[in-house]
């Protein structure tokens, strides 16, 4: 018989990963996960910020956990994956959010910062794909991996927003999203991303100062930015079987901010 809403988009006897887990949108994407019945795994590089974080997740009748974690170095990403799994078994739906920005004119930017931006937004994207897909994924030809992308990764900036590494970081996640969709549907494995427009956080405070809350939101047809409830809806539908028959694909969460600047 054909299933409910309700039973589509349920999550109960799921595993989640998610990295950059412990606050801002990687925060509010376990959240999203955990609500829906989801057993969850965060992880992130501050221990102190990822016990708070769990501890909140508990808080609210959430099965979460923690592994501290930097996802920009590759044997950081294997043991995050290899602990993650003895502690909770198979790895149902992935994550991929831990990111980093650089702001600096094209003509200056620091090398080592585009190297930074680069394999912590895409290379550690990749790395941690590859090894749960090859190790709890693929097996199983079962699984939901999820990139948070950007609409930053759509097209170019205002002159002024100097921020070409992860402009580029985050194209790539797009592009990177579809060609693995591609490869590995054979599997049973969706792969789709998520492009945030504007949220306020801790990466994006100082582009909050400089151009201030209501300049931002003058920007969006909807005149307003992102809040902590705004991608839940599609992270869940990305993750549960409400969701089975979409694979390579992106949208922005963005306020309509895309569809003014033609990304």
């Amino acid at each position: 018989m054909t299933r409910s809403i309700q039973q589509l988009f349920d999550l109960k006897g799921k595993t989640a990963l998610i990295t950059g887990g412990s606050r801002g949108l990687g925060l509010q994407l376990a959240q999203a996960l955990g609500e829906a019945g989801a057993r969850i795994m965060i992880s992130a590089r501050k221990a102190d910020e990822l016990e708070v974080a769990v501890a909140d997740l508990q808080a609210a009748g959430i099965d979460a956990r923690w592994i501290a974690a930097d996802c920009a170095r590759e044997d950081d990403i294997h043991r995050l994956a290899d602990e993650t799994m003895q502690r909770m078994g198979e790895v149902d739906i992935l994550v991929n959010n831990a990111g980093a920005a650089w702001g600096a004119p094209a003509e200056d930017h620091p090398i080592p910062a585009w190297d930074k931006v680069m394999n912590l937004n895409i290379r550690g994207y990749f790395i941690l794909s590859q090894v749960i897909g090859k190790k709890s994924m693929i097996p199983r030809k079962s699984g939901r991996i999820i990139n948070v992308a950007s609409i930053a990764g759509l097209g170019g900036n205002p002159p002024e927003m100097t921020t070409i590494a992860y402009n580029t970081s985050k194209g790539a996640v797009i592009n990177f999203t579809r060609a693995l969709a591609a490869e590995w549907g054979k599997y049973s494995i969706n792969v789709n991303a998520i492009c945030p427009g504007f949220f306020p956080s801790k990466m994006t405070a100082g582009t909050l100062a400089a151009w201030g809350e209501e300049n931002l939101k003058k920007h969006a047809p909807l005149q307003r930015l992102g809040d902590d409830e705004d991608l839940k809806g599609l992270c869940v539908l990305y993750a549960s079987d409400a969701g089975k028959h979409i694979t390579g694909q992106w949208l922005a969460v963005d306020g309509g901010v895309s569809c003014v600047t033609g990304g």
